[in-house]
């Protein structure tokens, strides 16, 4: 088996769509669109684009070229490329141990979107006209550990029986029609929200630049919140993009393909504040963050719209499209390092991996019923935040410094070997004077990060 030819995805739009898919997530489709109308509108945007073009691109480029170089799964890259610095083998461990910690959180909320894609289509928020009503039910679906349980079982299943097949007759094919299905989603909810009332005003709030928001936030807490925006999305850091640089030819460039990825990436997330601002105004419902936004807003807003049951329906089947493509992407990243780890089969790995992920899922399940006491945070905190904590504000932007410094250091793989296999192919290239401001600059922006990210919690 340690001979085995490594897997190929079948065309470049496969593994485009793929990458894209693994980035694009619910926390950046709802968290994007909140967080630029609340820092300043256009101004936040353009604060955004320059960050994920001098940071979230060159080391996503990073990790497709370490995985495309080695042939193997994030736990295996170093030894690989490197075998003689046994010192950065500490890193694959630590990739893989992200990849399970955020699946162990972000199982329960992809059977959130699922639950309410069924609730919607079914008419259960037929009869409310409330937005207390709404919270009931939000709050009634998290107080039943057993209903949780059961949504995060089948996505579980669905995900490592989607990963069990041919990585080109499994993973990619679906999430090809998946992906293609999200975009023409997204489409046709934008055009349906730029026909309402308010689609002027909410544009406004959302686009265009605001001095007293920009006041209000403070100019530096804005590009803070950007750059973490910027680099969040892609999910770096853990190895999520480094398997699938392994499944790939060397046909293109990766710096190109980096760019097409975060151009599509990017534009799911502005097309969801078009959907959200206007829809948001037309019927007089202030926007809110996280959690509230999807489950208690929006359905406040669906409720008052004509064939509102449709166009709810559609929008959780395009945030359940959202959140499964990163499933997917994170359980074959799990299925292969536990693969190369032990050598099994993919069958039993899948098997194995599939009852290990659904049994680590239910901390976070019972977090909101029978653990609710555990506040790691203060007040409203719970396990999922602990999760979240420990996967976003430490093991995300202290993967991607470890990526960065391998790459550009001469005691790692070097900036020459990792130009080189980033240039192979056709495409944009990564050019000699890059590597001053990759080598000392990147590292610098992501250790503000690291360091913003690991105290934001406990400033008051």
């Amino acid at each position: 088996m340690d001979n085995a030819p490594r897997e190929r995805l079948g065309s470049r739009i496969g593994f485009i769509l793929l990458s894209a898919g693994c980035a694009i997530g619910i926390g950046n489709v709802w968290k994007f669109p909140y967080i630029a109308g609340q820092y300043g509108g256009g101004f936040f945007v353009f604060i955004y684009l320059i960050f994920l073009a001098i940071m979230g691109i060159p080391v996503m480029t990073m990790e497709f070229s370490l995985g495309r170089a080695s042939q193997t799964s994030p736990v295996k890259i170093h030894s690989k490329l490197t075998p003689e610095k046994k010192g950065w083998r500490v890193h694959g461990p630590l990739a893989l141990i992200g990849n399970v910690i955020l699946m162990m959180f972000y199982t329960s909320v992809t059977g959130w979107m699922l639950q309410y894609f069924v609730m919607m289509m079914t008419g259960k928020f037929d009869s409310v006209t409330t937005t207390q009503e709404i919270e009931g039910i939000f709050s009634g679906m998290l107080s039943s550990p057993s209903t949780l349980i059961l949504f995060v079982g089948f996505v579980v299943i669905i995900g490592f029986l989607v990963c069990s097949f041919d990585i080109q007759k499994g993973l990619e094919k679906v999430s090809k029609v998946m992906m293609v299905a999200l975009l023409f989603l997204i489409v046709a909810l934008v055009i349906n929200s730029l026909t309402l009332s308010g689609a002027g005003e909410g544009l406004k709030f959302y686009l265009v630049p605001s001095l007293d928001r920009m006041k209000e936030n403070g100019v530096f807490n804005i590009i803070v919140g950007a750059m973490n925006q910027a680099f969040f999305t892609l999910s770096l850091g853990i190895g999520s993009m480094a398997i699938f640089g392994s499944f790939i030819d060397k046909e293109r460039s990766l710096l190109g393909e980096s760019i097409n990825i975060a151009v599509l990436d990017t534009f799911v997330a502005v097309m969801s504040g078009l959907i959200i601002f206007p829809a948001c105004f037309t019927y007089g419902i202030t926007p809110d963050a996280g959690p509230n936004l999807i489950f208690v807003t929006l359905p406040s807003v669906f409720i008052n719209m004509p064939l509102g049951r449709l166009w709810g329906t559609l929008f959780f089947l395009f945030m359940s499209f959202a959140a499964l493509s990163t499933i997917f992407a994170v359980f074959q990243n799990i299925l292969s390092c536990v693969q190369d780890l032990t050598r099994w089969d993919k069958k039993k790995a899948c098997l194995i991996c599939g009852i290990g992920i659904f049994l680590l899922s239910i901390p976070c399940i019972l977090g909101f019923n029978l653990w609710s006491d555990f506040q790691p945070f203060g007040t409203g905190s719970g396990v999922l935040d602990l999760e979240d904590y420990i996967v976003s504000n430490i093991l995300l932007p202290l993967g991607s410094i470890l990526f960065v410094v391998y790459c550009t250091s001469k005691r790692g793989w070097g900036f020459k070997k990792f130009m080189k296999e980033a240039n192979t192919g056709k495409g944009v290239k990564i050019k000699k004077w890059m590597s001053f401001y990759l080598t000392y600059i990147l590292p610098i922006i992501m250790a503000i990060i690291l360091v913003y990210g690991v105290v934001s919690p406990f400033i008051k």
